[in-house]
């Protein structure tokens, strides 16, 4: 080797990589042809000047199938928590909200007050959905009796964790978990059996009990909405679209079809496994039972510090939150590691903006700033060592009075009947005579659940349908309708009104539907303006609305008969709230058989499953609410003195 050899080598693969570099700056500027191909190289869309870190990876499980997970953080972070959320939605199309170098415009809005933070936000996609590897089960269970792989999603997100924290060097090796919906089922998920790093986590409409009155059926009433939604999660890895209908009115296209099972076959879907799952179990069997994550968690000790949230009229999972509270609450010794929120909204309506809902109108961003006032500093304390903010026990929103209350448990109010009396009025006083009113339910006019047409795909329909304005079928006549006088001083409820009806059908079976409502005086300072919000005279907002299966009042796990003409009590619930009934209005309780389409139509006869009922089984019923003393139907309402 001469002595200018190396020289001249060094010489020319600096001008090799010159070149290249001036190349690719100058790519724009090269000479092309008319026939110059026009599918431009690979463009990354975050450019240099971008304030953030993206990385995708593929986490590995125990049993080798591996995670689609997107990390993203702030630039100049270290030493900051991890926030995990485990989605079958789609990580990376959560994660590209809008095409941004900033991001906070490329995360959901609910992760500005975090990432603006150094939290460094991780996003995955659960087993079997979108860009992760597996199989797919709806809601799976935890290994065990309905599980025999020993994986499920608490396994999962423990070796998510376990990976994150090895291997973000970023981070401070703690962990926070969120997620609404079917990411609050996760979050809880992770939660049983939970990694060490696993800090603090904050499940938001949970999924939890999907027979008893989260997504699928409520007291045994089958919700129509799964259909769509079960045949968008189990096609093309949660790609799938809904059946292919058309456009109409839902409530003449469900009619018409028969049956849900009908409706279900009509059009294919019976090769869905999970919807077949639901018409094999129509009563709460040990399918339901095995899987409810109350039941699970109560079982287990308390060990991960958790913020419980809910909407008041969260249309898809009003059951889970105060169930998996109450599953807690007694594992609290000090009243300090388990606290329950319920806000003014509708589904995972705390991840958005919070400034009204339907009609109603709140008190500033009710929650950007619950997001900031309390759900971050809860997380700062826990994984950031941030000072003890002393997050209530319970905080909820009065509505009616729009304000946050802070409680130290739930529910605070004292049960007190509100009794449903002689011409239609609703008393506190107990009614001192025996009476009744019938109406006739005919399943060929179900009740719509809101005014016709009806058209829930997209949303609009949808998210605020539990606070909309119930004068649109006060009239019918198969809807009995009672009100109070109107109110001399506020009546304030925190928890959930019971319903205690006495009533009788002449059919085999029935629907009982009851609807506690607020009724605003007939005048109003804000007359309606069209195209804007209606007027508040006279508007009846739903407080609670809920429906129970007759069939099951012996037991969910019993069906039987009902008697034609003989009295029963239904007992259940409504969902869980903070109100406050101001002087001057009424408080109204409407009773009728059906919630359609929202709701499957009872056929009024006896068949052993609802989903194979023929048309011939659908009769109409003549329906008694029984009001005198020793049969006194009622609202219990917990009411705070």
């Amino acid at each position: 080797m001469t002595p200018c050899t190396v020289p001249r080598r060094i010489a020319a693969a600096l001008l090799l990589a010159a070149s290249s570099l001036f190349a690719s700056y100058t790519h724009a500027a090269q000479p092309v042809t008319p026939m110059t191909p026009d599918i431009a190289p690979a463009y990354d869309p975050i450019r240099p000047q971008a304030d953030f870190i993206k990385r995708v990876t593929m986490i590995p499980m125990r049993d080798g199938v591996k995670l689609y997970t997107v990390i993203f953080i702030k630039k100049g972070v270290k030493d900051q928590p991890i926030l995990l959320s485990r989605t079958p939605y789609d990580a990376k199309g959560t994660t590209e909200r809008t095409a941004s170098q900033v991001l906070t415009e490329v995360l959901p809005a609910m992760d500005a007050v975090f990432v603006d933070d150094g939290y460094i936000r991780v996003y995955q996609d659960i087993r079997g959905m979108h860009g992760s590897e597996g199989e797919f089960v709806m809601n799976r269970p935890l290994a065990g009796p309905l599980n025999p792989t020993g994986i499920d999603e608490s396994s999962d997100a423990y070796d998510s964790i376990d990976w994150l924290v090895k291997h973000v060097p970023e981070s401070n090796g703690k962990v926070g978990i969120i997620g609404s919906s079917y990411l609050g089922f996760t979050t809880l998920m992770a939660e049983i059996n939970p990694h060490p790093a696993l800090k603090a986590a904050a499940p938001q409409s949970p999924m939890v009990d999907g027979w008893i009155g989260d997504d699928w059926f409520h007291n045994g009433a089958f919700r129509n909405p799964s259909i769509d939604y079960a045949v968008e999660m189990s096609a093309d890895k949660g790609k799938g679209a809904p059946p292919p209908v058309g456009v109409g009115d839902q409530y003449t296209r469900y009619l018409q079809a028969g049956s849900s099972g009908d409706y279900i076959r009509q059009w294919g879907l019976d090769r869905f496994p999970f919807l077949q799952k639901l018409m094999q179990n129509p009563s709460y069997t040990a399918f339901w039972s095995q899987q409810a994550v109350d039941t699970l968690m109560a079982a287990r000790p308390l060990t991960v510090p958790t913020m419980l949230i809910v909407g008041q009229w969260d249309q898809e999972d009003s059951y889970g939150t105060p169930a998996v509270y109450r599953a807690l609450e007694p594992k609290d010794i000090n009243n300090d590691r388990v606290s329950l929120v319920i806000g003014p909204w509708r589904h995972s309506g705390v991840n958005h903006y919070g400034y009204d809902l339907g009609a109603l109108t709140f008190t500033g961003d009710t929650a950007e700033a619950f997001r900031r006032d309390y759900l971050k500093p809860f997380f700062d304390h826990y994984l950031k060592g941030a000072p003890d903010p002393h997050t209530p026990p319970v905080l909820t929103y009065a509505t009616g009075s729009n304000r946050w209350e802070r409680s130290p448990r739930w529910p605070m109010g004292t049960p007190t009947p509100l009794y449903l009396t002689a011409d239609f009025g609703a008393s506190f006083t107990a009614p001192d005579s025996a009476g009744h009113d019938d109406y006739v339910s005919d399943p060929a006019k179900p009740v719509p659940f809101i005014p016709r047409p009806i058209d829930t795909s997209d949303g609009s329909q949808w998210k605020p349908w539990l606070v909309h304005d119930q004068r649109f079928v006060s009239d019918r006549p198969d809807v009995l309708v009672y009100q109070s006088a109107p109110l001399e001083a506020p009546v304030h409820i925190m928890g959930a009104p019971g319903v205690e009806l006495f009533a009788a059908t002449s059919g085999g079976d029935s629907d009982w539907v009851v609807k506690l409502i607020d009724v605003y005086p007939d005048s109003s300072p804000e007359p309606a303006v069209q195209g804007s919000k209606p007027g508040m005279a006279g508007f009846e907002l739903p407080v609670g609305i809920e429906i129970f299966r007759g069939r099951y009042v012996h037991g969910f796990d019993n069906p039987q008969p009902l008697t034609p003409g003989k009295i029963e009590e239904y007992r259940f619930e409504l969902p869980h709230v903070d109100h406050v009934f101001l002087p001057g209005h009424r408080i109204g309780v409407q009773v009728q058989s059906s919630l359609f389409p929202l709701y499957d139509r009872n056929p009024q006869t006896w068949v052993d499953n609802i989903f194979n009922a023929q048309r011939g089984d659908y009769r109409p019923a003549k329906q008694s609410i029984q009001r005198g003393p020793g049969q006194a139907s009622r609202v219990m309402l917990p009411v705070v003195k």
